[in-house]
C-alpha cells in the first residue's frame, strides 16, 4: 500500500512510518517544507494548501500531526494553537480526499481518550458518552472535522489514543530520570486511572486498521488500564528502584499551571479497547509489567 503519514517525524510517526517500510508498504510523508523528496507531500494547514498531485495514488492517510497537549502552559494563546493545529488539518485532508476522483480507501485520524474527560472508576468503551471540557471539546472538534471523508464515503477511524509508552519520548522518557534516581512517586492520591499503550502496539493496531473493515472511534489503549499508583509501583519495581514519596499536586501545578496539571497528572480514565479487541487484534503487550519489561530491556 501507499500510505500518507503526517505527523511522521513524531513519537508515534515515525516508530509507524519505520514498520510501515519494514512491511514493504510505500510512505509518504506530508511536510510543511518545500522539498524535492519524491516521497514526500508539501502542505501547510494554516494556509488551507496541500499538494493534491501528489495524493493520487495513495491507498490510506495516517494523520497524526498536532500541537502537544503538554508542551507549554496553557495559556489562551496555547490552548488556540492546540485546536487549530487539529482542527486545519484534519479538514483539509478531509476535504482534499473527499474531492479526489478516486480518494484513499481508509482515513486514519487522531484523536484521544481525553475526549471521556475525568470519570473515575468507570469503565469507558466506544459506546461511552463524550464530555465537556477543554481537551474533550479539541478532541470532538477534531473527529467532527473529518466530516466531509465520511460523507464521501470514505472508511474513517478516529484514533482514541491513551498514554503511549515509549522510553524514546512522551510522558515515560520524562518519567525514567526520576524514577532511576529513586525520587518517582505516585501523582497526588494516586487513584486516578492511566489507560496506557505501549508504542510497539500503538503502531501495531495502526496498521491492523488500516486493514481492516471498522469505521468511527477506536480506543487505542491496553487491555488492563492501572490507577497511577500500581504505574508507579509497577515501574519502581521493574527498574529496582524505590518510589516512596508521592507527589503533591500543588508543584506541578504551579509549574503547569492548575488546568494542565489536573488533566495530565491528576485526573483519567479507565478507558477499555473493546472495538479493537472484537476486531480480532492481539495485543504485543496486555500487561504493564509485560510492556514495561519489554521496551526497557528488563
Amino acid at each position: 500500500m501507499k500510505v500518507l503519514v503526517t505527523g511522521s517525524t513524531g513519537l508515534i510517526g515515525s516508530a509507524l512510518c519505520e514498520q510501515l517500510k519494514t512491511q514493504g508498504h510505500t510512505v509518504v510523508r506530508a511536510v510543511r517544507f518545500a522539498s524535492t523528496a519524491p516521497d514526500t507531500v508539501f502542505w501547510y494547514p494554516a494556509d488551507a494548501t496541500i499538494d493534491t498531485q501528489a495524493l493520487v495514488g495513495v491507498d490510506a492517510v495516517v494523520h497524526l500531526a498536532g500541537a502537544g497537549i503538554g508542551d507549554k502552559r496553557w495559556t489562551d494563546e496555547y490552548k488556540k494553537e492546540i485546536l487549530q493545529s487539529r482542527t486545519l488539518g484534519t479538514s483539509l485532508l478531509a476535504r482534499t480526499l473527499a474531492a479526489m476522483d478516486t480518494p484513499p480507501s481508509v482515513f486514519l485520524s487522531s484523536s484521544a481518550i481525553g475526549i471521556y474527560g475525568p470519570r473515575n472508576d468507570e469503565e469507558l468503551t466506544e459506546s461511552s458518552a463524550t464530555a465537556r471540557s477543554f481537551l474533550a471539546d479539541v478532541c470532538t472538534a477534531w473527529e467532527d472535522a473529518a466530516s466531509p471523508a465520511q460523507q464521501a464515503g470514505i472508511r474513517t477511524v478516529f484514533l482514541r489514543t491513551g498514554i503511549v509508552l515509549s522510553p524514546q519520548g512522551g510522558a515515560l522518557k520524562k518519567q525514567l530520570p526520576l524514577f532511576k534516581l529513586g525520587l518517582g512517586g505516585k501523582f497526588g492520591n494516586g487513584r486516578q486511572w492511566q489507560s496506557w499503550i505501549s508504542i510497539t502496539d500503538e503502531v501495531g493496531a495502526i496498521i491492523h486498521l488500516m486493514n481492516s473493515s471498522v469505521s468511527g472511534p477506536v480506543n487505542l489503549t491496553a487491555p488492563e488500564p492501572v490507577t497511577n499508583s500500581e504505574f508507579t509501583k509497577i515501574l519502581s519495581s521493574v527498574i529496582g528502584r524505590p518510589a516512596l514519596l508521592p507527589i503533591p499536586p500543588f508543584g506541578p501545578k504551579i509549574l503547569l499551571g492548575t488546568e494542565l496539571a489536573n488533566a495530565l497528572l491528576f485526573t483519567g480514565q479507565r478507558v477499555m479497547p473493546q472495538v479493537l479487541q472484537a476486531d480480532g487484534y492481539k495485543f504485543e503487550h496486555p500487561t504493564l509489567e509485560f510492556a514495561l519489561r519489554a521496551l526497557l530491556n528488563k
